[in-house]
Protein backbone atom coordinates (compact mmCIF):
# COMPACT_ATOMS: atom_id res chain seq x y z
CA UNK A 1 0.00 0.00 0.00
CA UNK A 2 0.91 3.89 -0.74
CA UNK A 3 2.27 4.99 2.67
CA UNK A 4 -0.35 8.35 3.32
CA UNK A 5 0.97 11.73 2.51
CA UNK A 6 2.39 10.46 -0.34
CA UNK A 7 0.64 10.99 -3.99
CA UNK A 8 2.62 7.69 -5.68
CA UNK A 9 5.24 5.91 -3.95
CA UNK A 10 7.22 2.56 -3.83
CA UNK A 11 9.03 0.38 -0.83
CA UNK A 12 12.66 -0.44 -1.43
CA UNK A 13 14.29 -2.21 1.42
CA UNK A 14 11.53 -1.29 3.66
CA UNK A 15 11.80 2.32 3.07
CA UNK A 16 9.07 4.33 0.89
CA UNK A 17 10.31 6.33 -1.65
CA UNK A 18 8.21 9.25 -3.52
CA UNK A 19 7.98 9.40 -6.96
CA UNK A 20 7.10 12.93 -8.68
CA UNK A 21 3.38 13.22 -10.56
CA UNK A 22 3.87 12.43 -14.26
CA UNK A 23 4.21 15.71 -16.46
CA UNK A 24 0.33 16.84 -17.84
CA UNK A 25 -1.04 19.95 -19.23
CA UNK A 26 -3.40 21.74 -16.93
CA UNK A 27 -7.29 21.45 -17.67
CA UNK A 28 -8.24 23.31 -21.12
CA UNK A 29 -10.98 25.90 -21.30
CA UNK A 30 -13.72 25.24 -24.29
CA UNK A 31 -12.29 28.59 -26.13
CA UNK A 32 -8.52 26.91 -26.06
CA UNK A 33 -9.42 24.06 -26.47
CA UNK A 34 -11.40 24.83 -29.52
CA UNK A 35 -8.61 27.11 -30.59
CA UNK A 36 -5.89 24.27 -30.20
CA UNK A 37 -8.41 21.94 -32.43
CA UNK A 38 -8.58 25.13 -35.18
CA UNK A 39 -4.84 25.16 -35.36
CA UNK A 40 -4.48 21.18 -35.42
CA UNK A 41 -7.04 21.02 -38.25
CA UNK A 42 -5.96 23.61 -40.50
CA UNK A 43 -2.40 22.77 -40.51
CA UNK A 44 -1.37 26.05 -42.19
CA UNK A 45 0.94 28.71 -40.66
CA UNK A 46 3.71 28.23 -38.45
CA UNK A 47 4.63 24.64 -38.12
CA UNK A 48 6.53 25.11 -35.31
CA UNK A 49 2.85 26.60 -33.39
CA UNK A 50 1.45 23.72 -35.46
CA UNK A 51 3.66 21.48 -33.59
CA UNK A 52 3.15 22.80 -30.13
CA UNK A 53 -0.65 22.36 -30.43
CA UNK A 54 -0.57 18.86 -30.78
CA UNK A 55 1.27 18.28 -27.84
CA UNK A 56 -0.90 20.17 -25.45
CA UNK A 57 -3.82 18.20 -27.21
CA UNK A 58 -1.93 14.86 -26.91
CA UNK A 59 -1.17 15.63 -23.24
CA UNK A 60 -4.55 16.48 -22.46
CA UNK A 61 -5.77 13.72 -23.97
CA UNK A 62 -3.96 11.75 -21.30
CA UNK A 63 -0.83 10.70 -23.24
CA UNK A 64 2.55 10.24 -21.50
CA UNK A 65 5.19 12.77 -22.49
CA UNK A 66 7.11 9.40 -23.86
CA UNK A 67 4.04 9.12 -26.07
CA UNK A 68 3.94 11.96 -27.08
CA UNK A 69 7.26 12.45 -27.92
CA UNK A 70 7.34 9.34 -29.83
CA UNK A 71 3.85 11.04 -31.69
CA UNK A 72 5.86 14.31 -32.97
CA UNK A 73 9.10 12.91 -32.90
CA UNK A 74 10.87 14.92 -30.66
CA UNK A 75 13.00 14.62 -27.33
CA UNK A 76 11.17 14.14 -24.42
CA UNK A 77 12.75 17.37 -22.52
CA UNK A 78 11.18 19.20 -25.23
CA UNK A 79 7.63 18.11 -24.48
CA UNK A 80 7.67 18.81 -20.95
CA UNK A 81 9.28 22.16 -21.58
CA UNK A 82 6.23 22.86 -23.69
CA UNK A 83 3.80 21.40 -21.39
CA UNK A 84 5.14 23.46 -18.49
CA UNK A 85 4.82 26.72 -21.06
CA UNK A 86 1.66 26.24 -21.74
CA UNK A 87 0.31 25.48 -18.05
CA UNK A 88 2.07 29.13 -16.80
CA UNK A 89 1.73 31.02 -20.26
CA UNK A 90 -1.19 29.56 -22.16
CA UNK A 91 -1.90 30.08 -25.89
CA UNK A 92 0.35 32.63 -25.77
CA UNK A 93 3.75 29.84 -24.99
CA UNK A 94 2.46 28.30 -28.96
CA UNK A 95 3.97 31.85 -30.89
CA UNK A 96 7.77 30.82 -31.28
CA UNK A 97 9.95 33.63 -29.75
CA UNK A 98 13.25 34.12 -31.99
CA UNK A 99 16.16 35.40 -30.39
CA UNK A 100 17.18 38.80 -31.35
CA UNK A 101 20.80 37.23 -31.83
CA UNK A 102 23.99 38.88 -31.16
CA UNK A 103 23.99 42.41 -29.60
CA UNK A 104 24.17 45.01 -32.17
CA UNK A 105 27.63 45.95 -32.85
CA UNK A 106 26.56 49.05 -35.13
CA UNK A 107 24.52 51.68 -33.68
CA UNK A 108 22.16 53.73 -35.49
CA UNK A 109 23.90 57.02 -35.19
CA UNK A 110 27.22 54.96 -36.95
CA UNK A 111 24.91 54.00 -39.58
CA UNK A 112 23.83 57.53 -40.62
CA UNK A 113 27.90 58.31 -40.80
CA UNK A 114 28.35 55.38 -42.89
CA UNK A 115 25.13 56.31 -45.18
CA UNK A 116 26.40 59.72 -45.60
CA UNK A 117 30.31 58.86 -46.21
CA UNK A 118 29.12 57.01 -49.10
CA UNK A 119 26.82 59.54 -50.64
CA UNK A 120 30.21 62.30 -50.16
CA UNK A 121 32.53 62.27 -52.98
CA UNK A 122 35.91 60.30 -52.17
CA UNK A 123 37.80 63.80 -52.99
CA UNK A 124 36.19 65.61 -50.15
CA UNK A 125 37.64 63.63 -47.74
CA UNK A 126 41.11 63.58 -48.56
CA UNK A 127 40.74 60.00 -50.68
CA UNK A 128 42.58 60.40 -54.23
CA UNK A 129 39.37 58.56 -56.18
CA UNK A 130 36.19 59.99 -57.62
CA UNK A 131 33.93 57.03 -56.58
CA UNK A 132 33.82 54.68 -53.84
CA UNK A 133 33.77 50.71 -53.93
CA UNK A 134 32.61 48.88 -51.36
CA UNK A 135 36.30 47.36 -50.41
CA UNK A 136 37.40 51.35 -50.32
CA UNK A 137 34.13 52.61 -48.53
CA UNK A 138 35.34 49.75 -45.59
CA UNK A 139 38.72 50.70 -45.38
CA UNK A 140 37.75 54.55 -45.34
CA UNK A 141 35.53 53.94 -42.27
CA UNK A 142 38.33 51.49 -40.77
CA UNK A 143 41.03 53.91 -40.84
CA UNK A 144 40.92 57.24 -42.55
CA UNK A 145 37.56 58.31 -41.33
CA UNK A 146 37.22 61.11 -38.50
CA UNK A 147 35.04 58.68 -36.73
CA UNK A 148 35.88 55.16 -37.15
CA UNK A 149 33.37 52.30 -37.82
CA UNK A 150 34.72 48.67 -37.97
CA UNK A 151 32.74 46.96 -40.66
CA UNK A 152 32.65 44.10 -43.26
CA UNK A 153 31.63 44.37 -46.85
CA UNK A 154 28.43 42.29 -46.46
CA UNK A 155 27.24 44.37 -43.93
CA UNK A 156 28.48 47.59 -45.63
CA UNK A 157 26.14 46.59 -48.87
CA UNK A 158 23.21 45.37 -46.57
CA UNK A 159 23.19 49.08 -45.17
CA UNK A 160 23.01 50.97 -48.41
CA UNK A 161 20.57 48.24 -49.37
CA UNK A 162 18.40 49.44 -46.85
CA UNK A 163 18.75 52.87 -46.99
CA UNK A 164 18.49 52.73 -50.84
CA UNK A 165 21.97 53.59 -52.20
CA UNK A 166 22.44 52.47 -55.26
CA UNK A 167 25.26 52.42 -57.47
CA UNK A 168 24.24 54.32 -60.43
CA UNK A 169 25.90 56.50 -62.93
CA UNK A 170 26.34 59.91 -63.23
CA UNK A 171 23.80 62.38 -65.23
CA UNK A 172 24.54 65.52 -66.95
CA UNK A 173 22.72 68.83 -66.81
CA UNK A 174 22.98 71.24 -69.28
CA UNK A 175 24.55 74.81 -68.74
CA UNK A 176 22.57 78.29 -70.35
CA UNK A 177 24.53 79.31 -73.23
CA UNK A 178 22.98 83.08 -72.87
CA UNK A 179 26.06 85.62 -72.87
CA UNK A 180 24.05 87.24 -69.97
CA UNK A 181 25.12 84.42 -67.70
CA UNK A 182 28.24 85.18 -67.73
CA UNK A 183 28.36 88.75 -66.97
CA UNK A 184 25.95 88.26 -64.30
CA UNK A 185 23.56 90.42 -65.06
CA UNK A 186 20.86 88.26 -66.11
CA UNK A 187 21.30 86.05 -62.87
CA UNK A 188 21.55 89.10 -60.40
CA UNK A 189 18.72 90.28 -62.20
CA UNK A 190 16.86 86.86 -61.59
CA UNK A 191 18.23 86.15 -58.18
CA UNK A 192 16.80 89.30 -56.35
CA UNK A 193 13.49 88.81 -57.64
CA UNK A 194 10.90 87.46 -54.86
CA UNK A 195 10.24 83.92 -54.72
CA UNK A 196 6.97 82.23 -53.74
CA UNK A 197 7.06 79.96 -50.37
CA UNK A 198 7.88 76.86 -52.49
CA UNK A 199 10.03 78.58 -54.30
CA UNK A 200 13.81 77.33 -54.36
CA UNK A 201 16.88 78.84 -55.48
CA UNK A 202 20.26 77.17 -56.39
CA UNK A 203 23.64 79.18 -56.84
CA UNK A 204 26.98 77.29 -58.05
CA UNK A 205 29.67 79.35 -58.86
CA UNK A 206 32.37 77.57 -61.34
CA UNK A 207 35.76 78.21 -62.50
CA UNK A 208 36.71 77.92 -66.25
CA UNK A 209 37.13 73.98 -66.41
CA UNK A 210 38.09 71.13 -68.76
CA UNK A 211 34.81 68.95 -69.71
CA UNK A 212 32.96 66.64 -67.73
CA UNK A 213 33.77 63.12 -67.74
CA UNK A 214 30.37 60.73 -66.96
CA UNK A 215 31.45 57.97 -64.38
CA UNK A 216 29.42 55.85 -61.57
CA UNK A 217 28.89 56.36 -58.11
CA UNK A 218 26.59 55.28 -54.84
CA UNK A 219 23.93 57.88 -54.73
CA UNK A 220 20.06 57.58 -53.29
CA UNK A 221 18.14 55.89 -55.42
CA UNK A 222 16.34 57.43 -58.15
CA UNK A 223 18.62 60.93 -57.97
CA UNK A 224 21.71 60.11 -59.49
CA UNK A 225 24.90 62.52 -58.90
CA UNK A 226 24.88 65.66 -61.28
CA UNK A 227 27.76 66.18 -63.85
CA UNK A 228 27.34 69.77 -66.42
CA UNK A 229 27.03 68.71 -69.50
CA UNK A 230 29.67 71.04 -70.95
CA UNK A 231 31.71 69.10 -73.83
CA UNK A 232 33.88 72.52 -74.88
CA UNK A 233 37.52 72.00 -74.11
CA UNK A 234 38.39 75.42 -72.87
CA UNK A 235 42.09 74.46 -72.18
CA UNK A 236 43.26 72.33 -74.46
CA UNK A 237 43.80 68.68 -74.74
CA UNK A 238 46.66 67.48 -72.57
CA UNK A 239 48.76 63.98 -73.07
CA UNK A 240 49.84 61.79 -70.09
CA UNK A 241 53.06 59.87 -70.67
CA UNK A 242 53.08 57.04 -68.39
CA UNK A 243 55.62 54.40 -67.53
CA UNK A 244 55.52 51.12 -66.16
CA UNK A 245 57.79 48.93 -64.60
CA UNK A 246 56.41 45.12 -65.16
CA UNK A 247 58.94 44.20 -62.54
CA UNK A 248 58.12 46.32 -59.67
CA UNK A 249 54.55 46.69 -60.67
CA UNK A 250 55.00 50.12 -60.15
CA UNK A 251 53.12 53.11 -62.47
CA UNK A 252 54.45 56.38 -63.11
CA UNK A 253 54.05 59.39 -65.64
CA UNK A 254 53.89 63.50 -66.47
CA UNK A 255 51.50 65.25 -68.38
CA UNK A 256 52.56 67.10 -71.30
CA UNK A 257 51.20 69.76 -73.55
CA UNK A 258 51.88 67.47 -76.94
CA UNK A 259 53.52 64.24 -77.72
CA UNK A 260 57.33 64.77 -78.85
CA UNK A 261 60.36 62.77 -79.79
CA UNK A 262 62.20 65.30 -76.58
CA UNK A 263 59.66 64.02 -74.34
CA UNK A 264 60.22 60.50 -75.16
CA UNK A 265 63.98 61.00 -75.07
CA UNK A 266 63.63 62.62 -71.68
CA UNK A 267 61.25 59.71 -70.36
CA UNK A 268 63.89 57.21 -71.50
CA UNK A 269 66.47 59.08 -69.39
CA UNK A 270 64.42 58.87 -66.23
CA UNK A 271 63.92 55.58 -66.83
CA UNK A 272 68.03 54.58 -66.99
CA UNK A 273 67.98 56.22 -63.98
CA UNK A 274 66.20 54.19 -62.17
CA UNK A 275 68.88 51.65 -62.64
CA UNK A 276 72.51 53.15 -62.18
CA UNK A 277 74.08 49.75 -61.99
CA UNK A 278 74.40 49.98 -66.13
CA UNK A 279 72.34 46.69 -66.27
CA UNK A 280 70.16 46.13 -69.76
CA UNK A 281 66.66 48.03 -69.97
CA UNK A 282 63.81 46.46 -72.53
CA UNK A 283 61.32 49.04 -72.93
CA UNK A 284 58.05 48.06 -74.88
CA UNK A 285 57.09 51.02 -76.82
CA UNK A 286 54.19 51.62 -79.94
CA UNK A 287 55.11 52.35 -83.11
CA UNK A 288 54.76 56.22 -82.70
CA UNK A 289 56.46 58.39 -84.72
CA UNK A 290 58.32 60.49 -81.67
CA UNK A 291 59.02 56.87 -80.50
CA UNK A 292 61.54 55.85 -83.06
CA UNK A 293 63.88 58.73 -83.77
CA UNK A 294 67.16 58.83 -84.93
CA UNK A 295 68.30 60.59 -81.86
CA UNK A 296 66.07 58.57 -79.74
CA UNK A 297 67.82 54.90 -81.16
CA UNK A 298 71.21 56.24 -81.04
CA UNK A 299 70.71 57.01 -77.94
CA UNK A 300 69.16 53.67 -76.23
CA UNK A 301 72.00 52.10 -77.63
CA UNK A 302 74.61 53.91 -76.02
CA UNK A 303 73.24 53.79 -72.85
CA UNK A 304 71.99 49.72 -73.01
CA UNK A 305 68.50 50.66 -73.58
CA UNK A 306 66.82 47.87 -75.95
CA UNK A 307 63.58 49.23 -77.70
CA UNK A 308 60.80 46.72 -78.33
CA UNK A 309 58.23 47.97 -80.26
CA UNK A 310 54.66 46.34 -80.35
CA UNK A 311 53.46 45.12 -84.34
CA UNK A 312 51.29 47.78 -86.24
CA UNK A 313 48.24 48.13 -85.10
CA UNK A 314 48.81 45.96 -81.99
CA UNK A 315 49.71 48.64 -79.52
CA UNK A 316 47.19 47.25 -77.04
CA UNK A 317 49.27 43.78 -76.52
CA UNK A 318 51.64 46.91 -74.51
CA UNK A 319 51.29 45.83 -70.84
CA UNK A 320 51.10 49.29 -69.79
CA UNK A 321 47.43 49.11 -71.29
CA UNK A 322 46.11 47.33 -68.69
CA UNK A 323 46.97 49.76 -66.29
CA UNK A 324 45.33 52.77 -67.99
CA UNK A 325 42.01 51.01 -66.95
CA UNK A 326 42.18 51.68 -62.98
CA UNK A 327 43.58 55.43 -63.87
CA UNK A 328 40.35 55.83 -65.91
CA UNK A 329 38.15 54.34 -63.07
CA UNK A 330 39.15 56.41 -60.61
CA UNK A 331 40.74 59.20 -61.31
CA UNK A 332 38.91 60.33 -64.60
CA UNK A 333 35.21 58.82 -64.81
CA UNK A 334 33.00 60.94 -62.70
CA UNK A 335 35.53 63.82 -62.63
CA UNK A 336 35.08 67.57 -62.87
CA UNK A 337 38.18 69.59 -62.64
CA UNK A 338 38.02 72.88 -63.09
CA UNK A 339 41.94 73.14 -65.18
CA UNK A 340 44.44 70.87 -66.20
CA UNK A 341 47.06 71.30 -63.33
CA UNK A 342 44.17 70.51 -60.44
CA UNK A 343 43.73 67.13 -62.80
CA UNK A 344 47.58 66.79 -62.97
CA UNK A 345 47.48 66.97 -58.89
CA UNK A 346 44.59 64.40 -59.12
CA UNK A 347 47.19 61.96 -61.13
CA UNK A 348 50.10 61.71 -59.11
CA UNK A 349 47.86 61.04 -55.93
CA UNK A 350 46.23 58.40 -57.31
CA UNK A 351 49.61 57.46 -58.49
CA UNK A 352 51.23 57.12 -54.97
CA UNK A 353 48.42 55.39 -54.04
CA UNK A 354 48.31 52.88 -56.45
CA UNK A 355 51.95 52.33 -56.12
CA UNK A 356 52.04 51.90 -52.45
CA UNK A 357 48.76 49.85 -53.01
CA UNK A 358 49.66 47.83 -56.36
CA UNK A 359 47.87 44.82 -55.27
CA UNK A 360 44.76 46.37 -54.12
CA UNK A 361 41.82 43.77 -55.50
CA UNK A 362 39.50 46.83 -56.66
CA UNK A 363 43.02 47.89 -58.87
CA UNK A 364 43.61 44.27 -59.62
CA UNK A 365 39.38 43.81 -60.90
CA UNK A 366 40.13 46.84 -62.72
CA UNK A 367 42.92 45.90 -64.46
CA UNK A 368 41.04 42.62 -65.00
CA UNK A 369 38.08 44.43 -66.83
CA UNK A 370 40.81 46.50 -69.07
CA UNK A 371 42.00 43.72 -70.43
CA UNK A 372 38.65 41.81 -71.04
CA UNK A 373 37.81 45.06 -72.90
CA UNK A 374 40.64 45.00 -75.26
CA UNK A 375 40.00 41.12 -76.00
CA UNK A 376 36.45 41.77 -77.06
CA UNK A 377 37.53 44.94 -79.19
CA UNK A 378 40.43 42.53 -80.64
CA UNK A 379 38.17 39.38 -80.94
CA UNK A 380 41.19 37.50 -79.94
CA UNK A 381 43.95 38.12 -76.91
CA UNK A 382 47.37 38.66 -77.41
CA UNK A 383 49.59 35.40 -77.39
CA UNK A 384 46.69 32.80 -79.28
CA UNK A 385 47.00 32.21 -82.95
CA UNK A 386 44.72 34.15 -85.14
CA UNK A 387 41.44 32.00 -86.29
CA UNK A 388 41.55 30.67 -90.11
CA UNK A 389 38.05 31.71 -91.83
CA UNK A 390 36.98 27.94 -93.04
Amino acid sequence: DTPSGLSAGRRRGGQAVAVADPVRVRRLSDQEGQQLLRITRRGTGSPIRLRRAMVVLASAGGNTVPAIARLVQADEDTIRQVIHRFNEMGMASLDPQWAGGRPRQISLDEEQFIVETANTRPEKLGRPFTRWSIRKLADHLRVHSARRVRIGRERLRQILHQHRITFQRTKTWKESTDPAARCQTRPDRVRHQPLPAAGVRLRRVRAPRDPPQAGTGWAPAGHPHRLPANYHKLHGVRQFHGCYSVGDDQLWGVVRRRKSAANTRAALKSIRATRPDGAPIYVILDNLSAHKGRKIRTWAARNKVELCFTPTYASWANPIEAQFGPLRTFVIAGSDHPNHPVLTRKLQTYLRWRNANARHPDVLAAQRRERARIRSERQRRWGQPATRAA
